[in-house]
């Protein structure tokens, strides 16, 4: 069957009344997530993935809330970059350079619809991108033995700090923690127990799900308390809206380069949307006239937008062809797969068809919904910059704490949770990051039998991990990905720290 004839059935699966109503569900709240300076796509996810355990969602309705989620907090961190010159979260970061001013100038609507529609152009493109290349993605993925899943793996940790990542040493820590704790449990292969210090609990290893809501999402609470505890944030006013068809066409190059753009960093490892959104602005600020960029050039609004929706379309790629997440909010969304005992790869799309074009579908719809509702409603969602932390943040911490309670009833499930959180608000404090650890936690079991399943086939001769043509693609891949960071990451993060600069000066 051919890709558009399966995307069809995608739309009969999203066009469904229960489809649409998760998409807009999904989207109303990933708004107001990405609007919370701070909370980001993958806190927001994580929140959420207990709750749609809880309400026993099924494995399509659940996957088509949290890409609505992910999709919606994408959108939603133009918001307090435009209104408060502090971005949603990092990827946000370049729209604060000509969102912000525009504000000031008194043109926020105008400001915040042009970031809508690029947000819109970037991910519907990508989407594009995403039905195109998935397909063939996965059909070359079935190509795959367990040597070049190993390889696979490999690279996936040795992309992990990318270019903009700070310290690849850190980076390499974390995966190392991720993957020790991916050993706890009792071992398949061989009925052994390892690290349970017989604690019936810990038979079946740490969920990730509960370290993922630690991690990400209490962490990112308790920083959110140190840093904007007490009153809400002031922003600037929102004027009438005043946008003509012609400032539209004005931005649309704009915005089709950033999503072109975008969609690449999305899909190559160690890339993601603050690159996206970075060479987005970087380009069009170079090929564009002169104009006003940095002083409130609405150009300079549409290109960083369109980037980084186009790099979370991207990100998808990966992770549904391969099962290797290209960014932190797709990890959190593999997490969730594989507890659904749904393996992502290539043969995701064979033997679950329905599911995986019908969140496609969902996306395109979705996309939709977020444009209608980010232009005649951003209002609604500004009123929630507003709100004090000290009363919105413990009704997000009750949300996590019961979603995970329902799920196993277990309180020690509680207590974990609770001590991933303190250990992801340490480790963030030295600079360690979190997303290393999900991926070491969700990628080590696969990776382990993978390593497994190879030296049994060659009666233990290591060689055979290198013994083929993509094996040894991979392999080099994957040394590159470790040693170009360090060479070419230092210029990127220096370009991109100028512009943190400029955001601050603004």
């Amino acid at each position: 069957m051919d890709t558009m004839s399966l995307l069809m059935q995608g739309f009969a699966v999203a066009l469904t009344p229960e489809s649409i109503m998760f998409a807009v569900i999904g989207a109303i709240l990933g708004t107001l997530i990405g609007a919370l300076p701070g909370l980001g796509p993958a806190n927001g996810v994580a929140i959420l993935i207990p709750l749609a355990f809880s309400l026993g969602l099924s494995p399509t309705s659940s996957l088509i809330l949290l890409t609505s989620v992910y999709a919606g907090a994408m959108y939603g961190g133009r918001i307090s970059s435009i209104l408060l010159n502090i971005p949603g979260d990092e990827p946000a970061m370049m729209t604060c350079l000509d969102g912000y001013p525009m504000a000031l100038k008194g043109k926020a609507a105008e400001a915040l619809a042009i970031s809508a529609i690029a947000s819109f152009i970037g991910s519907f493109i990508a989407t594009i991108g995403l039905v195109i290349l998935a397909p063939i993605l996965a059909k070359f993925a079935l190509r795959f033995g367990p040597s070049e899943y190993f390889a696979l793996f490999a690279l996936a940790f040795a992309t992990l700090g990318g270019i903009t990542g700070k310290n690849q040493f850190k980076t390499m820590m974390a995966a190392a923690i991720g993957l020790m704790i991916a050993t706890v449990g009792i071992d398949i292969s061989t009925g052994v127990q390892r690290f349970t210090f017989n604690t019936l609990e810990l038979f079946e290893g740490v969920d990730f799900i509960i370290a993922i809501v630690g991690l990400f999402a209490i962490s990112e609470l308790l920083f959110f308390l140190e840093r904007h505890a007490g009153d809400g944030l002031k922003q600037v006013a929102i004027n009438k809206l005043k946008l003509s068809a012609k400032d539209i066409i004005k931005v649309l190059p704009a915005s089709f380069r950033g999503a072109v753009l975008g969609f690449i960093a999305g899909v190559l490892p160690g890339a993601g949307a603050s690159l996206g959104s970075f060479i987005s602005y970087t380009l069009e600020k170079r090929v564009s006239d002169k104009g006003e960029f940095g002083k409130g050039d609405p150009r300079g609004v549409a290109a960083p937008e369109a980037g980084n929706n186009g790099a979370a379309s991207g990100a998808l790629v990966p992770m549904l062809t391969l099962g290797v997440p290209g960014s932190g909010t797709t990890a959190v969304l593999l997490a969730m797969l594989i507890s659904l005992n749904i393996s992502p790869g290539p043969m995701l799309f064979q033997q679950n068809a329905d599911l995986v074009w019908g969140v496609i579908a969902a996306m395109f719809v979705g996309n939709f919904v977020l444009l209608l509702l980010n232009i005649p409603m951003v209002g609604i969602f500004v009123k929630l910059l507003s709100i004090p932390p000290k009363y919105l943040m413990p009704v997000v911490t009750l949300i996590a704490s019961v979603g995970i309670y329902s799920v196993s009833h277990s309180a020690l499930d509680l207590y974990f949770m609770i001590g991933f959180g303190v250990l992801g608000y340490i480790f963030r404090k030295i600079d360690i990051p979190l997303v290393p650890i999900i991926l070491g936690m969700l990628l080590g079991p696969e990776m382990e039998k993978s390593l497994r399943h190879a030296l049994v086939l060659s009666d233990g001769d290591w060689t055979v991990l290198f013994n083929s043509g993509l094996s040894i693609g991979l392999w080099t891949v994957a040394i590159l990905g470790l040693i170009l960071p360090m060479i070419v990451g230092p210029i990127v993060r220096a370009k991109m720290s100028k512009s943190k600069e400029a955001v601050k000066d603004v």
